[in-house]
């Protein structure tokens, strides 16, 4: 791993560290082998698949946002089309997210700003866990906290964007 990708993933940890530490809110901290799929990352986590929070940059028209739904879904892109106005939407390549946020896939955090400088969209159907699990900004280190937490401290707008796997 290049330096300026290690510096961009300690970045982001900290961020959300800092972000969460000040507004006292608990959260459980989890160092584990490189995951790189959902179902790796739940067991490491020892969590449920449907917990995890899945982070996905999508170029809706001109611009890039950061959506995020349960790991144990798919994205609906006509959904997302039709709520945002866009024409047009597809995923962010592996080159564009290091662009965008220095971080590979897997490893992109739930959070917009102060994070990551991204419009963020929850799906609707994550509220019915009582919590979230994510990869903070490495492949390596996870956090677990809860979801009413999550949600005040990354504020995002959320509609229902989200499908059965």
């Amino acid at each position: 791993m290049s330096q300026p990708a290690a510096d961009a993933q300690q970045r982001t940890l900290q961020t959300i560290r800092d972000l969460l530490s000040s507004r006292g809110i608990t959260f459980r901290e989890l160092h584990h082998h490189p995951t790189h799929t959902s179902e790796e990352s739940a067991a490491a986590r020892g969590e449920d698949i449907a917990i995890g929070g899945k982070a996905m940059v999508i170029k809706l028209d001109d611009a890039f946002h950061l959506f995020v739904l349960s790991a144990a879904r798919s994205v609906d892109s006509g959904a997302i089309r039709k709520h945002l106005n866009a024409r047009r939407s597809r995923f962010a390549t592996p080159e564009e997210l290091l662009q965008l946020t220095g971080l590979v896939p897997g490893s992109v955090p739930p959070f917009g700003r102060p994070v990551l400088e991204l419009n963020l969209y929850a799906d609707e159907a994550m509220l019915r866990n009582d919590r979230i699990a994510f990869n903070a900004g490495s492949l390596t280190d996870s956090i677990i906290m809860s979801m009413g937490d999550y949600l005040a401290a990354a504020q995002p707008a959320v509609f229902g964007f989200s499908k059965e796997r």
